[in-house]
């Protein structure tokens, strides 16, 4: 899996282009749902506009745009390929246009629209997310409390901890075979390790 770059907070931008005013918006998004919660409060905020242009990218495949009322192809697939141009992944982005009068034509729509998002990610401060998998460790609870003061003060981040016939802590890791020989020298080979799922952790 490739690194991404993605957003902690939303950053916003406005510009002008031959009296029409774009005013661009980009969220985190990592799921579908909040993109669609995003937009939907951004059109509510931008009620009066005459369009609220929209494009989200979500994990590897996940890309979609929308027009608007723009001429197709001219505004949310510009957006899309800024977003993806610049490497970013679990965002959500919405340009919302207030017409000036004079009409910028299929050209300077597409121009118009592109620039909204990548001036606004110029203005950025991303975070790049590296690929990782997800280690599950299972100890016996005379044993879990120091293995979570370990877990705590080292660099692999601890994801989730459930408590039950014994403690299981879900922890992003890099280097698999590493982690594996720390925690069995941690634990005396008492450890139960489980590799799990491919997930993306911040660098």
């Amino acid at each position: 899996m490739p690194s991404y770059l993605t957003l902690k907070t939303v950053v916003e931008h406005e510009s002008e282009v031959r009296r029409s005013r774009f005013v661009c918006a980009i969220a985190p998004a990592s799921s579908v749902e909040a993109a669609a919660e995003f937009i939907a409060e951004r059109r509510r905020l931008h009620a009066g506009a005459t369009h609220n242009c929209t494009a989200y990218v979500i994990g590897e495949r996940l890309q979609k745009g929308d027009d608007d009322g723009e001429p197709g192809g001219t505004a949310g697939t510009p957006m899309v390929q800024a977003l993806v141009g610049r490497g970013y992944s679990d965002v959500v982005a919405v340009v919302t246009r207030y017409f000036g009068g004079i009409l910028l034509g299929a050209g300077g729509l597409v121009r118009a629209y592109g620039s909204a998002v990548t001036e606004t990610l110029d203005r950025a401060d991303p975070v790049r997310m590296v690929p990782a998998r997800l280690v599950h460790v299972s100890v016996s609870h005379d044993q879990a409390g120091r293995l979570e003061n370990d877990l705590r003060a080292s660099s692999y981040p601890v994801q989730d901890v459930v408590y039950a016939q014994q403690v299981r802590f879900s922890v992003a890791v890099e280097d698999v075979p590493r982690f594996t020989d720390w925690v069995a020298t941690l634990t005396a080979g008492r450890a139960r390790v489980e590799v799990g799922a491919d997930i993306h952790v911040p660098a």
